[in-house]
């Protein structure tokens, strides 16, 4: 039997949807530019997940001047049916809270509380 640090692979736990909502609750006045950095994905393919999350009601995009401000409705609940009934608040504070678990790369506050 092998262990996970045996098999090499390019799969991730998290889609890229999964990924872009993460970052876009991190920083809500992130760039599609930087998301698709954070996310490891092209900026074709960043906008068009924001599209669809946008679509989908997980997020709100709101326009001030040239700049786009993200809300996450952390009310949303998963979409699969193996997480059925449960909200995505929760699952965001726990992955948006920092990079790497460090609890000091923010500054305490939940970081889509601003987004409900």
């Amino acid at each position: 039997m092998s262990s996970p640090d045996d098999r090499s692979g390019s799969w991730t736990l998290l889609t890229g949807h999964g990924h872009v909502l993460v970052e876009i609750a991190r920083d809500p006045e992130a760039r599609v530019r930087d998301i698709a950095a954070a996310a490891g994905i092209t900026e074709r393919t960043a906008q068009a997940i924001v599209g669809d999350l946008e679509a989908a009601g997980y997020i709100t995009r709101t326009r001030s001047g040239r700049r786009t401000r993200y809300t996450v409705n952390t009310e949303s609940v998963f979409r699969h049916p193996a997480q059925e009934g449960h909200r995505i608040g929760p699952f965001l504070n726990l992955l948006a809270s920092g990079r790497s678990g460090d609890p000091a790369a923010h500054d305490g506050s939940s970081p889509v509380a601003a987004g409900s």
